[in-house]
């Protein structure tokens, strides 16, 4: 059948500004902070009753960090935004109230309280079998991954299961099998029950996942027939190695590459894969229950949905039985499927490349694109042991990542290298957590915001390829950061029609919100459009007299008070050039705090999380 397409995005379509040479990291926004300037001047959550937050007890090192506590609203609102989506008010207080970053960190280790995916997907009725055809639709998918990023508890949980799923990648895009909604919600849950667990256990859970199964092609991955000349498909042992595990070179603890005369030592070969590709035979959908469905005015029926949450299974007679041999392990012959792909994964979690590999993209995702070899190093040995001898304690390594110097320090807010750009899709979600954004309806009726002319040119769980969004060694050609090969993976999204589609998104969304079909009703509809995903703004509102007091709470808010003195001083003159009283409009008021944000959203001081 074919996929319902996602109805036109709203946001205007004005000709995009040119993206910015950049010769480092901070002025990467001029041109963009230049046309928000411009347009600026011109112009609830779905969680069951929850109980008290548990507080989580410090069970992970914290000797030899300096920084154990924020000093300052701004060094609190700064730790959020690396640990979550947002820091409002309300957040920067309660962190400062729980007294150190490390308890912070260990009460959301301690909670799980959010609805998840799956459930929240069959409370909105998209498990039913109607004649919406739910089963064979990608969009009850991005309405639940946008609840899920948009609202509700957990948000550090959620900040890391995200930036779990552009390394571990599948794309909800690609994937045309029926259930295929319900297969991405089980998904992002398995991200989200593992985000603070062991990455041995995620490593496992992903690799038998139906969403990588079928991604990755593990599903249906049959052992070899000499009399056909058929062979096991090796494309999840290939990936599994170079993007989910070992990276392509040899590592030292730093993530430097390992050399031999100046060579790069290769951490696999060709061999490595073909054996390696043996273990992954014999696994498909496991759909043993033998449920199916009756489709109303259809003549055939379809499989329970229950397979798209359960494991995939192994038909033994479908695995090969061959001695496979690789990275130094060693699956003898006739071993069986589910002992040998416990021989396989260990070798994997053991490999001494894993340590510094994962460490430093999720450095990338959370902190900063090129952090130091020896920040590497100190969240590496956290990964390698915990503090207990324990190794790929997830809790550990996050820990390690927020808490280093580097991430808390404030050298690094003065370095012209330090930092990141934030991810389009990220910006999206901190200015719903910001201002309190909800959906009117419940429903949460956001499609894929994947094109970059009109939308942000990104979208949870549709990445274009294996490789995520960007790749994590991406270095912006025609740079200062070329001439050096520093890495910059986000900028690989950015050109002329990002950049102005961005801005132009942004000015919708922030003054009306998002289009959404038909909110009251689950499915896609495309009819009866309303502003269904809107904020409030009321904390905006409260100082929308005073323009300085309106720039300086949103540089906190969404910068960590980063805003040069300079910058805010043109954007409160560009505010006061349109007076604004307590006897003034509401629509008065309201465009001065839309105008503010813009013009925030779009500085470079923005665009870089420091």
């Amino acid at each position: 059948m074919t996929d319902i397409e996602s109805p036109p995005n709203p946001a205007g379509v004005d000709t995009p500004e040119p993206a910015p040479a950049s010769m480092n990291l901070a002025p990467l926004a001029t041109a963009a902070a230049a046309a928000a300037l411009l347009a600026a001047c011109g112009g609830g959550g779905d969680e069951a009753p929850e109980a008290p937050p548990a507080v989580g007890v410090v069970d992970f090192p914290t000797n030899g960090f300096s920084f154990p506590a924020p000093a300052a609203d701004a060094d609190a609102a700064r730790f959020l935004q690396q640990a979550q989506f947002s820091s409002t008010r309300e957040e920067i207080a309660e962190l400062r109230g729980t007294g150190s970053y490390a308890q912070w960190l260990a009460n959301q280790f301690a909670n799980y309280r959010s609805t998840t995916g799956w459930n929240w997907l069959e409370s909105r009725g998209y498990g039913a079998v109607d004649t919406n055809s739910y089963f064979f639709n990608h969009y009850p998918a991005d309405f639940m991954i946008w609840n899920q990023l948009l609202s509700g508890t957990d948000m550090m949980r959620k900040r890391v299961a995200l930036a779990l799923s552009e390394f571990f990648v599948t794309s909800l895009t690609t994937a045309e099998f029926t259930w295929r909604a319900h297969a991405y919600a089980s998904w992002w849950d398995t991200l989200m029950r593992n985000a603070f667990g062991n990455y041995r256990q995620l490593l496992e859970d992903v690799t038998l996942h139906p969403a990588m199964g079928y991604f990755l092609n593990t599903k249906g991955n049959q052992k070899e027939n000499p009399s056909t000349g058929r062979v096991p498909d090796e494309n999840y042992s290939r990936e599994v190695m170079q993007l989910f595990s070992l990276g392509v070179y040899q590592l030292n603890l730093d993530g430097s590459v390992k050399t031999s005369g100046g060579v790069p030592l290769e951490s696999y070969t060709q061999d490595d894969v073909t054996n390696l590709a043996r273990v992954f035979t014999g696994y498909d959908f496991d759909r043993s229950d033998n449920i199916r469905h009756t489709v109303p005015g259809q003549t055939y029926t379809i499989e329970s949905k229950e397979f798209a949450r359960k494991p995939m299974s192994l038909t033994a007679s479908r695995h090969s039985t061959l001695a496979a041999t690789f990275l130094g392990a060693t699956v003898p012959a006739n071993t069986p499927g589910r002992e040998a792909l416990r021989i396989a994964l260990d070798a994997l979690f053991n490999h001494p490349n894993v340590g510094p590999f994962f460490s430093r993209q999720m450095i990338q995702r959370l902190v900063t694109s090129n952090p130091s070899p020896a920040y590497v190093a100190r969240v590496a040995a956290r990964f390698n042991d915990n503090g207990s001898g324990v190794r790929g304690d997830l809790k550990a390594v996050f820990a390690a990542i927020l808490l280093d110097d580097e991430a808390r320090g404030p050298q690094s807010l003065q370095s012209t290298t330090f930092g990141k750009l934030r991810e389009p899709m990220l910006r999206f979600v901190q200015w719903s957590r910001t201002f309190g954004g909800s959906s009117l309806a419940g429903s949460w009726k956001i499609f894929e915001l994947v094109n970059p002319a009109n939308q942000i040119g990104q979208s949870p769980l549709r990445p274009p390829s294996v490789f995520n969004f960007f790749r994590p060694g991406y270095v912006p050609p025609g740079t200062a950061l070329s001439a050096s090969g520093a890495t910059a993976p986000e900028f690989q999204l950015v050109n002329e029609t990002s950049v102005g589609g961005y801005l132009n998104f942004m000015q919708s969304v922030i003054e009306r919100g998002i289009n959404c079909p038909n909110p009251g009703v689950p499915e896609a509809a495309y009819n009866n459009y309303a502003y269904d995903v809107v904020a409030s703004y009321s904390t905006e509102l409260g100082v929308v007299t005073d323009a300085t007091a309106l720039v300086n709470h949103i540089a906190l808010v969404l910068t960590a008070g980063q805003l040069t003195a300079a910058t805010r001083q043109v954007m409160v003159t560009a505010l006061n050039a349109t007076p604004v009283t307590n006897a003034s409009s509401d629509l008065v008021k309201r465009r001065r705090v839309w105008a503010a944000i813009l013009m925030v959203m779009a500085s470079a001081e923005y665009l870089i999380q420091k």
